[in-house]
């Protein structure tokens, strides 16, 4: 974040990981490093952020 300027943006892709990510039965490193990434952009005060559900998932988050 720190060198994202304001109204910068990131776009994170295959943010569903096949929807793994929203099964708790999944818990392999790829899925569990996503699912963080996925709360952590829901979290922070800093991004607007916008989850798409265009093929395997894809995050906007621009930088307020």
């Amino acid at each position: 974040m720190p060198r994202l300027t304001s109204g910068g943006m990131v776009v994170l892709d295959n943010v569903f990981r096949g929807g793994r990510t929203f099964d708790p039965a999944f818990r392999d490193e790829a899925v569990t490093a996503i699912r963080r990434v996925n709360e952590l952009v829901r979290d922070d005060e800093r991004v607007e952020a916008v989850m798409l559900p265009v093929r395997d998932g894809v995050t906007l988050a621009r930088k307020r």
